[in-house]
């Protein structure tokens, strides 16, 4: 197949990209950086520079492809964060009409069936809904939960005050997942014999934040660490303090506050996937190194 991948050499695209050449598919690898061309090539993939809310760009890239893995890659610069999000996903589908894609899977999230209440994601839920309104092409959203990466947001705050803190914490349920068993589920999507539209939750592990400060505790020596829970009001401040603009502060403490109450998973508990490969533990190994190396 001849399959394009956004997302450059991301925690998931690159290692989808990997398995898909292995694989003996034709891969494009979109980037908005051209340094990244010959690594790209190294690969085994074709390297196409260009924005991703560039339409014509896009159509010449996506011409004669047969499946497309597309992502909204991270813009902490945009003033409207949910357009941002329906725009890329505008550009995607207007390419994707005259370029003869049968299939596009997207990088959503867990929540993305909410209108409101989840911050960040409710770009993926209008995402989706610019997406469904495609015709002739098979679209499949990859739903996953709490990246264990967004753990690393906490090194700091660990080194510093000895503490884990959101306004979700304690025994509130944390979905997990690692980029590597998302790239294994999109090269499954992307590649199944008469697949259909559908959703696909993806989760590797699911703990309590009291579990997940527990094992980090025991991994970096501290063995009394504690996730808190802060008020919504504290951790917005705490975020504009840092500078963060209020409009990204308010879309994350609405998110972490999803989180809080189990909105986000109510959907993710009424089709749970079959869990990935990579345990919490694993990447724990990973955090310690990192907390140790800093």
């Amino acid at each position: 197949m001849k399959i394009i991948v956004t997302g450059s050499l991301g925690n998931i695209s690159k290692p989808l990209a990997q398995e898909l050449v292995a694989k003996g598919h034709d891969v494009t690898i979109i980037s908005s950086k051209a340094d990244k061309q010959h690594a790209i090539t190294t690969l085994g993939a074709r390297p196409a520079i260009g924005s991703v809310e560039d339409v014509s760009f896009l159509k010449t890239t996506f011409a004669g492809a047969d499946a497309l893995y597309a992502m909204t890659p991270p813009n902490f610069g945009a003033t409207d964060m949910i357009g941002y999000y329906r725009n890329v996903a505008n550009a995607y589908a207007e390419a994707a009409k005259p370029a003869g894609l049968q299939r596009i899977v997207y990088l959503s999230s867990y929540g993305a069936h909410l209108e409101k209440g989840t911050g960040i994601i409710r770009g993926s839920y209008y995402a989706e809904q610019v997406l469904n309104e495609l015709k002739g092409i098979t679209v499949s959203y990859l739903r996953p939960g709490y990246f264990y990466y967004n753990l690393y947001n906490f090194l700091g705050m660990i080194k510093a005050q000895g503490i884990i803190g959101a306004n979700f914490g304690g025994d509130d349920k944390l979905i997990m997942v690692s980029p590597l068993d998302i790239a294994l589920a999109a090269a499954e999507e992307l590649t199944a014999a008469n697949a259909g539209s559908n959703v696909r939750y993806i989760a590797s592990d699911e703990r309590t934040c009291n579990e997940v400060a527990g094992l980090i505790g025991e991994a970096i020596g501290k063995p009394d660490l504690q996730w808190l829970t802060f008020t919504d009001e504290q951790v917005k401040n705490n975020m504009l303090e840092h500078g963060m603009p209020p409009a990204i502060a308010d879309l994350l403490v609405e998110l972490g506050a999803g989180i809080h109450t189990g909105l986000l998973g109510e959907d993710y508990e009424k089709h749970k996937p079959i869990p990935g490969k990579v345990k919490l533990q694993e990447f724990i190994k990973e955090f310690a190194a990192a907390y140790n190396h800093n």
